[in-house]
Parts: structure tokens; sequence; C-alpha cells
């Protein structure tokens, strides 16, 4: 593990490789699971308020299950996380060309349409947060639909943290992140590559 300031980080951010490849796994994340992605309550505001902009890109089945349930839920864990519609969308999903499943928030996003982010825990994929009261762990959670990306981030030669500096930037600050690259760095250095 690697410690940087009160989180610990798991030592797959400096040894994995990852670059997600969509031509390849099509975005399987937002539609397989067994339950919605995490959201906290500021981001369920955030994307309520924020509906009207992505509202026409959702399936008919995700604007029912909003009209009916509203955006999320609790699980069984207790934790808020995105409708699921048509027992495997997010309730965000939409699609593309070739069936290549999107983020209906992030296409929004990049179109312009809105300045609503998608969930941190969604940006932050394949890294998972999970806060504890004096303190955070990153765990990397590895999931066979993403060995694409695994293979696509070696052939770049991109580590996840590098992969995932903008969505680590935006939890836990420039700062922190600048830590997290000297430490890696030195980790390489010392150790050589894993994986």
């Amino acid at each position: 593990m690697l410690q940087i300031q009160d989180t610990l980080v798991t030592l797959d951010i400096v040894e994995r490789f990852f670059c997600c490849d969509l031509d390849k796994c099509l975005g399987e994340c937002c539609i397989d699971g067994d339950a919605g992605a995490p959201i906290t309550l500021e981001e369920e505001e955030q994307i309520r308020k924020s509906l009207p902009d992505f509202w026409d890109d959702l399936l008919p089945s995700a604007q029912r299950a909003i009209e009916e349930s509203g955006i999320s839920y609790r699980d069984i864990e207790g934790d808020l996380v995105t409708q699921i519609v048509d027992g495997k969308n997010c309730v965000f999903t939409c699609y593309g060309a070739g069936g290549l499943c999107l983020c209906a928030i992030e296409k929004a996003r990049r179109e312009g349409r809105t300045t609503c982010e998608k969930p941190i825990s969604c940006h932050l994929y394949p890294l998972r947060v999970k806060q504890y009261p004096t303190w955070t762990a990153v765990n990397y959670h590895q999931w066979k639909i993403c060995k694409c990306a695994e293979v696509l981030g070696r052939a770049k030669g991109l580590r996840v943290y590098q992969f995932l500096k903008e969505p680590l930037i935006r939890r836990f600050g420039q700062a922190w992140y600048d830590e997290l690259a000297l430490t890696c760095e030195e980790y390489l250095k010392q150790y050589g590559t894993q994986d």
C-alpha cells in the first residue's frame, strides 16, 4: 500500500497498466453488475437539477423509471446508487453506433450541453474509494471485461494512476495527485515494473 496524506492506496495503481478500450468493451461497465453506480447526496442533487440537459438522451425505460422512482435508491448495503433499468442498464445509459454504451451525462458534458459531471465513482473506475472515519482506502477493482483496457494500457505504457489523473485530481485535489505521482515514480525507480 501507498500512503498519500490520509489515504491508503493499492499498489495496483502503480503496478498495473490501464487505458479504457471502448472499441472492444463497448462500455460494458455501465450495463453489467448487481447495482447502479455509487453516488453522493451532492451528486444526486446536481444530477437531478441537470436532468433537462440530457433527458432526451435517456432510454424511454429510464425516463419512466426516473418519473416513477427517481434517479437513485439504497442498495442492499445501504449505499446510494443510480437506478437500474431493463435489468442491466444504469439509468443514465444511452447507446451510440455499433451498440457502444455511453453515459448520457458525460455525452451532454462533452457536447457542451451541461456542466454536470458523471458520478465520481464512474469517473474513477476501475478504482473504488471507501471512506472510513479517519482515513480513505483506494482499491483497484479487477474485472474480466476490463482485460482489454489492461492490454491497451500496457501497449501505451499508461499506468492506472496516469490514466486516471483527471478523476483523481477531481476527487482528491492537485496536491494529493502530485504527491501520488511522485510516490509512484519513486516506487518504479526502486522496484521496477511489475504487472
